[in-house]
Formats: structure tokens, C-alpha cells, sequence
């Protein structure tokens, strides 16, 4: 159990001014501790502000490989050197070092520290491996300082509270704890994979082990250890997203349950007694105990049912009110074993988390993530080889990408496609190899390119955050580009668009080609304009500087059946309304996905069009109005448009940037992204037909009907005209057909 005592810690986590250090150093003379983290990462701030708090405790350094972040730390809390290295640190001559970086560093780092002469407080959990740790510790003896770890779950003041309750009897003999811990990880935008995506075990290193020691505080030491881990598909950068364990403890037995996709995120406890539960709420900072009653079952059960429900309802808002007063401190399990270990350095008495502690748990750690780490190596060894194909899709499972894979399947020869997770519609063909990874992992797409001779990348993030459209758009396209020069693909086909152009400036009526100005503020247009424009000019950049041999389409607004759900140019999606800027009256820059498909086969065949850039538009004029009504007659398709003119969105516009201006936010609308919120045209397509001998095979007013035609059928209208047949496979049986 613990060695600290339980209202003190209360205390010194609530009161602003901490005082206990005057009251073990009367003498205001003297000499403070010296203090050095050594990693900048996100809990660096945690420990930064806990420090802060001790009047003579005196933070001399941070480093860290990133000098920007640590500047930004030390920036932010007054901190005067900022190192590259923990040995550059030691000029500055800490007394105590806080090891902040990932586990698999912090032997090394401990090691480093203590023969600086330093005191070390490290971040859970202790170390990778047993042999580490006691690397450690022997080190610590050695050199006559401190080793201690931080297991903040189990200082965090309202476990101390329920800690507290367990040894006072308030529900009885314990049977068993539960641990429920949900969470997530920043999205990956791309490029070398974070630790969290890397290693098999990383989440039960992250998470499980508050699980392990708060199951120790509660029930003794931990005997036998069970646990199971699997993946729900939800996340295809995390492989084991979902963790169960049993444990069998000294005193009963405890559960855990870890999840990454399980929301709303819990972090909470219930600790089952003879006469009793209590429910922990550590988001919510609660303590609620539900006791059993001298009634009747029914009765007693619903009176506790509404005793609890009574006492959360009146602790969550006073939590909030003290949390928004300063009062209860962010992550205050954290700041609560900061407090404790300098209480114990300057006492002289054993710190609250001992370092043979952290072994122990680390012993656990380390059999479970012996397993989980060999579970992913099988899997990732399993997918490594890959039939031969001369052909890889990307964006296959798209709207583009699924006729596109289908018209390639015609021709009888093996395609490549590259997938987030395996799916089992396409596992079903034997001639469609399935190569599972992400975009914006190198290695990724490294693997799916290897021994192909042609790549067509139609894969590109198309909702989602920053990180998502970075990982899914950049990334991706800048891996796809190297994985070809690497590889020496003989070509790639890249889809990109025409909101790479410049959409605001442009004049109606102006013919647009492919020499047309590009978007001049993409940061203003969105992520999506943004991140295809940087795609584009990867690719350009590879075939001007390093050869690359490639072909850039950019078609307009592509349409076919299944398209009715996207709204068209010049119209705003919102909160499941359509919202048309202005009287619907313009033009669309409209093609037909087959028509769209045809330009990607010739792009493959066609010879000396390396660094050509083409236009993909339908001449044939289709206004706003036509379209959406179109949309609109497609059963399930229940539309509601909104017809509201230029002008006035723009006014709005104006109060809504100047709202977030001073709320320092981005504007989800400014009057740049509404001037450009409308279709451009005409596109001058010439240089596809002639260069690339492409022609409108279907059209856009057969490719209406053929997409929208079969819904009208289907909810009593006229019939449907036949599909148009799929295209001819090769350059010579187009030619053959004009």
C-alpha cells in the first residue's frame, strides 16, 4: 500500500502555494535543488508546472533532440537553458534529472544521470526489461542517489481518496477491481511511423501499466497475469486496439479493459466489496461508494442507484468550477508525485514509488509485450511477400478507384492495390492482390510498389483533420514518388484536380487550359485545395529534377452512380442541407467517371507525355439547378436546398472571421473560400484529345442517365436507356471505334 499519507497529498495538490518546503527548510537561504528534465515532450509541461509550484526548487535545463520544442518549453515556463543532449545539460549542473523521454530511452538515460552525480525521477514505465532495470538500480546504489518512478494513476488524489475508503472498511472485504482506460493517439500525418503505430505492445507499455500497479495498490501483488489483446479494424495504423486482462492478485482478483475505439474515453476504477462498490471517475475526479442497505433488494438497489446518481450530479459541476478556477490542477496525479518525491528527497525518508516497485511491474510488462511485439512481426512477415503484378492502384476502394480497378480486372491480368485494411469483397478474386498499409508510411508503399511497372495513384484523403490530408495526400504522394524512382516504375498515373487552379481570380467566361494560374492562397482554400496542390508539384518537381516519368490528369467533377450524395461546384454542405451560393445558373465543370477512366488507360500507353499535365472536362453544359435536381429525385436521397445569394454569405462571412479573430480560430468560412466556391469554365480540353487521344465515349448526358435513370426506375419512372458499354482495354481499339 502506500507510504505516503493520504490527506497530505489532498493538499498539496489542491492548495495554489505549496509550503511544505518552508516548513522543512525554515532558513530561506538555502541552496535550492537544481532540476533538469530531459525529453520536451507533452507530460514535460506537467512536470514543469508541478516544479514551478516549490519555492526551492529551481528548473535549470531541458533537452531534447528537438531544440524548437524544447524552446517552446522552456519558453513557456521560464526555463533558462535548453540542451541538445542530457550531457550537454550537465554544465548546468542539476541536482535532480526527470527522464521524460520514451521508455526504450530511459535506461540509457538513468544511467547517465546517476553518474552525473543526480537524483532521478523517471517517467513510467521504469524501463523496456527487467535487465534494465536492474541495470538501474545497481547504478543508483553505487552512486548513493534516488531512483523512483512515476506512477501518478496511483497518486492521483481521488484514487488516494477511494484508497483511503478500502482501508477504513467503507465497502467491506475486497473481491476483485476493475480498470477501464479509454484513449487515442494523435492521428499520423505521414512520413516515419510514431511509437504508437510502430511496436505491437506499445499500447499496453502505455496504458496497461497504470492498469498493473493500480490493481497492485488495491489487491497486493500481482501472482498470475492473463492477457489478451486483438484488433477491431478501426484503426489501421494501430494494430492491437483492444486489451483485456485477468490478474490474480494477493488479496482477490482484478480485471482491465483498454480500448481505442470504446467512446465515450472512461478512466475509471470499481472496486467490488462484500458491502459495497466504489466508483472512480478519474476524468471526472469522483468518488462515489454505493453501499449495500438494510432494506429489501428492490429497494435498496434503487435507493442506491439514486444516492449515487445524487452525489455525481452534485460533484461533476463543483469539479468543473474548481478545475476552471485553478483550484483542482490538469492531471493531477501527476503534480501529486512530483510533490511527493521532492517531500521525500528533502526528508530523507523512502520516495512514494519505489524502484524495485518499478521493476515489478516492469517483469509484467515485459512477458506481455514479448508476445504482442512477435504476434505483429508474424503478421507483418505473413504480408511481406506479394505476388508479382505489373499494375498497383491506389485510392482503390475510392469512387475513381473502384471503376478504375474494375476496367483493369478486364483485361484478365493481376492488379496490385494497395488498401488500409484487407477487405474481403476483394480478397474474393484471385487476380487482385491486396497490399495492407497507409499512405503516409514509407514502408508502406515502398512494399505495395515494389516490381510493379505502372502506378496509378488515385488515393488522396478526402475528409478529416490537417494530420489526415497531410498523411493521405503529401506523404502519400511524395512515398508513391520516391517508391517509383526507387523502384524505376515505367509510369505514373496521378489523379489531381482542378482546385489545384485559382478559382477566386478567375474571370467568367475566361477559357480555362492548362497553363492557368494555380491557386495563389491554398492556405485559405482548405486542406484539401492545400495538400493536392503540394502533391502536384512533388510530382512536377520529380519529373523536372530526377526524371520521374509520369502523367497529371486533373479532371472536373467527376459523376456516376453513387455520386448523388456529393455536392456539386458552387455548393456548400451543411448539417445535411445543400446550400447554393447564388441562383444555381452556373455551368458545371462535369465528367463522367467511365469518360475519366478512359483518359487513365491512355495516360499508361501513351508515349513521350512524361511531365504532361491534362484537363478532363465535359463540354456539354449542365447547369447547378440541372444536376441538383437530378440528385434530388434519388430515392433516400432526401435533399433540402437552400438558395441564398453571394452577397450575403459574403456579409456574413465578415462577422464570422471577425469572431474568430478574437477567439484566435480559423474561420471555418471566410470570403476567399465563398468567392471561390464556384465552378470553373469553360475548360479548354484540347490538349487530353489530341495529345492524348482522348474522347467523351459516354458523355455527360448519357452518363446522367446511365447514373441516374436506374433510381427513377426504381421508384416507378420511366425506364432506363442501356448502360453504355465498358470501354475497349487498349489505345488501338479506341481508335478503332472512332
Amino acid at each position: 500500500m502506500l507510504s505516503i499519507n493520504k490527506k497530505h497529498v489532498l493538499n498539496l495538490v489542491r492548495v495554489r502555494k505549496f509550503r511544505f518546503f518552508m516548513q522543512t527548510f525554515p532558513n530561506n537561504s538555502i541552496k535550492p535543488v537544481r532540476v533538469g528534465l530531459a525529453g520536451a515532450g507533452y507530460v514535460s509541461a506537467y512536470h514543469a508546472l508541478a516544479l514551478k509550484s516549490l519555492k526551492h526548487v529551481q528548473i535549470v535545463g531541458i533537452a531534447d533532440p528537438d531544440r524548437e520544442r524544447a524552446s517552446q518549453v522552456a519558453e513557456q515556463f521560464g526555463i533558462p537553458g535548453v540542451y541538445a543532449s542530457l550531457a550537454d545539460m550537465a554544465s548546468a549542473k542539476p541536482d535532480v534529472v526527470h527522464i521524460l523521454t520514451p521508455p526504450s530511452s530511459h535506461c540509457q538515460l538513468t544511467l547517465e544521470a546517476l553518474r552525473m552525480g543526480c537524483h532521478v525521477f523517471v517517467e513510467k514505465p521504469m524501463a523496456d526489461t527487467t535487465e534494465q532495470c536492474d541495470q538501474m538500480i545497481a547504478a543508483a546504489k553505487v552512486a548513493g542517489r534516488i531512483l523512483s518512478v512515476n506512477h501518478s494513476a496511483r497518486m492521483d488524489p481521488i484514487v488516494l481518496k477511494a484508497l483511503d475508503l478500502v482501508r477504513k472498511g467503507a465497502c467491506g472485504d475486497i473481491l476483485g477491481v476493475d480498470f477501464f482506460r479509454g484513449s487515442d493517439y494523435p492521428p499520423y500525418a505521414g512520413g516515419p511511423v510514431p511509437a504508437p503505430y510502430r511496436v505491437g505492445a506499445y499500447p499496453f507499455q502505455d496504458l496497461g501499466v497504470h492498469g498493473l500497479y493500480l490493481l497492485e495498490a488495491f489487491l497486493g501483488k500481482i501472482l498470475n497475469l492473463d492477457v489478451r489483446y486483438s484488433s477491431s479494424g478501426r484503426d489501421p495504423h494501430l494494430l492491437f486496439d483492444e486489451w483485456r486482462a485477468l490478474a490474480a492478485c494477493e488479496k482477490g482478483s482484478g480485471q482491465m479493459y483498454l480500448s481505442w475505439g470504446a467512446r465515450p474515453m472512461r478512466n475509471e476504477l470499481i472496486i467490488q466489496g462484500t458491502r459495497g462498490v466504489i466508483h472512480v471517475d478519474c476524468f471526472l475526479q469522483t468518488c462515489v461508494v454505493r453501499k449495500k442497505l438494510p432494506a429489501p433488494r428492490f429497494i435498496g438497489l434503487v435507493a442506491g442507484a439514486l444516492a449515487e446518481a445524487a452525489a455525481t450530479l452534485v460533484k461533476v459541476p463543483w469539479n468543473v468550477l474548481q478545475f476552471a478556477t485553478g483550484k483542482l490542477l490538469p492531471s493531477p496525479g501527476i503534480h501529486a508525485s512530483v510533490l511527493a518525491f521532492y517531500e521525500s528527497l528533502s526528508g530523507g525518508t523512502p520516495p512514494p514509488v519505489s524502484a524495485e516497485e518499478g521493476r515489478r511491474i516492469v517483469a509484467w510488462m515485459q512477458q506481455v509485450s514479448r508476445e504482442a511485439n512477435a504476434e505483429k512481426d508474424r503478421r507483418l512477415e505473413a504480408a511481406v511477400p506479394v505476388p508479382r503484378a505489373r499494375i498497383l492502384v491506389t485510392g482503390a476502394t475510392g469512387f475513381l478507384g473502384r471503376v478504375l480497378l474494375q476496367r483493369l480486372r478486364q483485361r484478365g491480368e493481376p492488379v496490385r492495390v494497395l488498401v488500409r485494411r484487407p477487405l474481403e469483397s476483394l480478397a474474393q478474386d484471385p487476380l487482385i492482390h491486396q497490399v495492407c498499409g497507409d499512405l503516409g508510411d514509407p514502408a508502406a508503399v515502398d512494399r505495395a510498389v515494389s516490381g510493379v511497372e505502372v502506378v496509378y495513384h488515385v488515393g488522396a484523403a478526402m475528409r478529416g483533420g490537417k494530420a489526415d490530408f497531410e498523411s493521405g495526400t503529401v506523404w502519400g504522394t511524395r512515398n508513391i514518388v520516391a517508391a517509383c524512382l526507387r523502384h524505376s516504375v515505367k509510369k505514373l498515373v496521378y489523379v489531381s484536380s482542378l482546385t489545384v487552379l485559382d478559382h477566386a481570380g478567375h474571370r467568367l467566361g475566361e477559357r480555362v487550359t492548362e497553363v492557368s494560374p494555380l491557386e495563389p492562397h491554398a492556405e485559405a482554400r482548405g486542406f484539401y485545395t492545400q495538400t493536392k496542390l503540394e502533391a502536384e508539384k512533388i510530382v512536377l518537381d520529380a519529373v523536372r529534377q530526377q526524371g520521374l516519368p509520369a502523367v497529371i490528369l486533373r479532371p472536373g467533377q467527376i459523376f456516376g452512380a453513387g455520386a448523388e450524395k456529393v455536392a456539386p461546384s458552387g455548393t456548400i454542405a451543411i448539417a445535411g442541407r445543400w446550400v447554393v451560393i447564388g441562383s444555381g445558373k452556373l455551368r458545371l465543370p462535369l465528367v463522367y467517371v467511365e469518360d475519366v477512366v478512359d483518359a487513365l488507360l491512355l495516360a499508361e500507353q501513351g508515349n513521350h507525355l512524361s511531365g504532361s499535365v491534362f484537363h478532363l472536362v465535359d463540354p456539354t453544359m449542365v447547369t447547378q439547378n440541372e444536376y441538383l435536381e437530378l440528385c434530388r429525385k434519388v430515392p433516400g436521397n432526401a435533399l433540402r436546398i437552400w438558395r441564398l445569394p453571394r452577397w450575403l454569405l459574403l456579409g456574413a462571412s465578415v462577422g464570422v472571421e471577425a469572431l474568430c479573430g478574437v477567439l484566435r480560430r480559423a474561420a471555418p468560412v471566410s470570403r476567399y473560400r465563398l468567392r471561390s466556391a464556384r465552378p470553373l469554365g469553360p475548360c479548354d480540353c484540347s490538349a487530353a484529345m489530341e495529345k492524348l487521344g482522348w474522347t467523351l465515349r459516354t458523355g455527360v448526358r448519357a452518363g446522367l442517365q446511365a447514373a441516374f435513370a436506374p433510381h427513377r426506375e426504381e421508384a416507378g419512372g420511366a425506364s432506363a436507356p442501356p448502360r453504355v458499354a465498358p470501354m475497349p482495354v487498349g489505345r488501338e481499339d479506341l481508335q478503332a471505334q472512332r
